[in-house]
């Protein structure tokens, strides 16, 4: 069942849950630390309302700046602002940012350890129709390799606010990973969210497997656990909102707890969640792994729904992999 200590949405598993864009919580939190922090700027790259940097350009023009396609310029200026005492916050497609300007962040954000905030947008083959040229699934492999960055993938619209402002109170380089559609909304305001925290948000007795899942991806896997649990098999279902650092001690408690684990994310199997839990794993408490995501592969255009389907990321591809795991743990 959906943990009743976090105070998660009672309607999510209706037909008429609320939807809302992850990249929405980004535009929101923003406004409000625009409101909050007079130290917060924004930058954004030509996708203004794309990014919902918009809301925060509309009300405070003298601290945005739109710099245009200069993605690398954006990163550069914004390492400068953060040198002056600012919070600068960029945005972009992640396959722009951090992708077209990869070494000019590792350089004068990350190498500095300076205090800028990139905003991810549009990751993920969520992207749809726009196609593998602007699909992100490999910008979470490649942010993680750099030292001094904390990489944070909100679940939903509403963890996506609350991740933009807390991003704003660490001192040092964050990466914010957004998605592009609307997605149910899973949170609500009264649930806790803590930066290097993984959540239980399905519990059950003597479950047999963990779900860790990151992104819009949780709902998949939660709603494959309430099918699971009608078959008798029983799972944990964890939130893992920061990436980086991961939360080891959830990751070894729910290790010895259950003793198999699937990994799902809307990014490659390589190098994304999965990775990084399976690193842990290898080295500390070795047990068998499954990992739901795009499998060595570029997506096509089509919308959301078919490429999760045609791409094995949904919530019957995650019930074949608990299924699985259960085998080999056995």
């Amino acid at each position: 069942m959906l943990n009743p200590d976090l105070k998660l949405n009672s309607k999510l598993f209706d037909e008429d849950v609320e939807i809302k864009p992850i990249r929405a919580g980004y535009g929101e939190g923003l406004l409000e630390l625009g409101e909050k922090n007079p130290n917060v700027i924004a930058l954004c790259a030509d996708l203004t309302e794309s990014t919902y940097a918009h809301l925060f350009a509309q009300k405070y023009p003298e601290r945005f700046f739109q710099v245009g396609v200069a993605e690398q310029n954006m990163a550069a200026i914004a390492a400068g602002l953060a040198i002056s005492g600012k919070i600068p916050f960029i945005s972009s497609y992640a396959t722009f940012s951090p992708g077209k300007n990869w070494e000019t962040i590792r350089t004068t954000v990350a190498y500095d350890r300076s205090n800028v905030k990139i905003a991810g947008h549009h990751a993920g083959i969520m992207t749809g129709q726009d196609g593998a040229t602007h699909q992100a699934t490999e910008d979470i492999a490649s942010v993680r390799s750099w030292p001094n960055i904390k990489i944070l993938v909100p679940c939903d619209s509403v963890e996506g606010k609350k991740a933009t402002i807390k991003a704003s109170e660490i001192v040092g380089p964050v990466y914010l990973r957004f998605s592009r559609d609307k997605t149910p909304i899973i949170t609500t305001a009264e649930t806790q969210f803590e930066i290097g925290k993984i959540q239980t948000f399905w519990t059950s007795e003597k479950p047999a497997a963990t779900i860790f899942a990151t992104g819009y991806i949780l709902y998949y896997a939660l709603l494959a656990a309430k099918e699971l649990e009608v078959e008798n098999i029983n799972v944990l279902v964890a939130n893992v909102s920061t990436i980086k650092p991961l939360d080891e001690n959830a990751v070894f408690s729910l290790a010895k707890q259950t003793k198999a684990f699937v990994t799902a994310e809307d990014h490659q199997v390589i190098g994304g969640l999965g990775g990084a839990i399976a690193e842990y794993v290898v080295k500390n408490i070795p047990l068998p792994m499954e990992f739901v995501g795009l499998q060595d592969t570029f997506a096509e255009s089509g919308t959301p729904k078919e490429l999760i389907e045609k791409y094995k990321m949904g919530k019957n591809d995650i019930k074949a992999a608990v299924k699985k795991v259960i085998q080999r743990k056995s």
